[in-house]
């Protein structure tokens, strides 16, 4: 996709094919408010209530600040890559799969931002029927055209509506979280806080790293639009690491004073009812358009659709899906976020580690059909994950990366190309 020229320059265009032209990049302010709305995401939220009731609040702190350190060091990364070359995660993994190799990563992230997108929507849904008794099906419907049509606008509507949320979920977190405090007593009786069930630090660490790893291998998807790599690696790692970072302190601090995980009860709990519900609409809306808009791109580059019509597609699947998701694929989901961590390890370990910081310019690289090393290693990362002690998603990230590095060098070894 070319996209439409005016006077010279690309006016329209979601750049599902190429790499974006550096004209179309955006700086910090507007990657910022982009980068933190994509990952603040209410079931950052839960994961934060989940791990708040079961660790002492000093061992939460440090769980979440090491698992987001972790995951802002993996997106930081992808985030480089992707400002350098301009390229979308699935055109990124088209060097180290190959071109119709490329279609297994497309489809994995594809079909797992799609369940998230129907799951979202039912998380919204179901307490604001709650509230008000209009009808689920109505929400889900509305609720749905409204979030598909910001997807299908693209990255300029996309920071639009990051620019009025992230403001507005960091100001009624702060209040959610400043009642939270002062109902137990203050920051004292929070820090003598001790879990009657305690979760061991490698569940909570892949809980932590786990609960976004999926969302964070989608991140050059739209880190290619950094006006730079300084911009592009900033922004991600401020979002990945302190805005999910706080994203799992409202979380926790409500559930430790209310027993609820869940925000929305939190908030209703505190009497705090509509800005509940707009809170969590906003927040859920950031983060389900850039997952249906990331679908989209995802099954462009398989079926050479373009990505507003296949956002549109999605948009419509996911909404009515959306009850069947929430109530029957949450385990699958779960599954499906172990089988994308690997992907990310490869196409870093390709790009920094195999070509040496270095991919040829996308229009002028040619690609073979399907490369096995990338294959195997992913299978193997896969593997690791599901039945290799410790923390899974971080085991899943370390069996592919070198796996894939020693698959190489026996290719390299023998003069192949596989």
């Amino acid at each position: 996709m070319e996209g439409k020229y005016v006077a010279g320059k690309i006016v329209e265009s979601d750049f599902e094919w190429q790499a974006v032209p550096q004209e179309r990049r955006r700086g910090f302010w507007q990657m910022f408010v982009l980068m933190v709305g994509f990952t603040f995401f209410s079931a950052s939220m839960l994961a934060g209530g989940t791990l708040g009731q079961g660790l002492s609040f000093s061992r939460f702190i440090i769980t979440v600040l090491v698992g987001n350190f972790i995951l802002g060091v993996y997106t930081g990364a992808l985030a480089y890559i992707a400002a350098k070359t301009g390229l979308s995660t699935h055109l990124l993994t088209r060097f180290a799969f190959g071109e119709k190799g490329s279609y297994l990563p497309s489809l994995l992230l594809s079909v797992t931002q799609i369940g998230w997108f129907g799951v979202g929507l039912m998380m919204l849904a179901v307490p604001v029927q709650k509230v008000t008794g209009v009808d689920l099906w109505l929400l889900l419907l509305l609720g749905g055209v409204l979030m598909t049509a910001t997807a299908y606008l693209g990255v300029k509507a996309l920071t639009m509506l990051s620019f009025i949320a992230v403001p507005a979920i960091a100001v009624l977190g702060t209040i959610s979280s400043s009642i939270a405090v002062n109902d137990m007593g203050g920051p004292a009786q929070l820090f003598a806080y001790q879990p009657t069930e305690g979760i061991g630090i490698a569940a909570a660490l892949s809980v932590c790293i786990g609960s976004f790893i999926s969302g964070g291998t989608l991140t050059p998807d739209f880190a290619r639009y950094g006006s730079s790599k300084k911009v592009a690696v900033s922004t991600t790692v401020i979002a990945f690491f302190l805005g999910n970072s706080l994203m799992f302190l409202f979380g926790a601090v409500g559930a430790i004073s209310t027993g609820f995980a869940e925000i929305s009860e939190v908030m209703f709990t505190q009497g705090l009812i509509w800005p509940a519900i707009f809170a969590l609409g906003l927040n859920i809306w950031t983060t389900n358009d850039s997952a249906l808009y990331a679908s989209g791109l995802g099954l462009s580059n398989v079926t050479k659709f373009s990505k507003k019509k296949l956002v549109l597609v999605n948009g419509l699947v996911g909404t009515l899906l959306a009850y069947w998701l929430y109530t029957n694929f949450v385990s699958w989901l779960d599954f499906l976020n172990l089988t994308l961590p690997p992907i990310g390890a490869i196409v870093l370990v390709d790009y920094f580690i195999i070509k040496k910081g270095t991919y040829a310019p996308f229009k002028q690289a040619s690609f073979k059909a399907v490369r096995a090393n990338a294959l195997m290693a992913w299978l193997i990362g896969l593997a690791g994950a599901l039945f290799v002690p410790g923390i899974q998603p971080l085991n899943a990230l370390i069996f592919a990366a070198l796996s894939y590095i020693c698959l190489e060098k026996i290719v390299n070894r023998k003069g192949e190309q596989l």
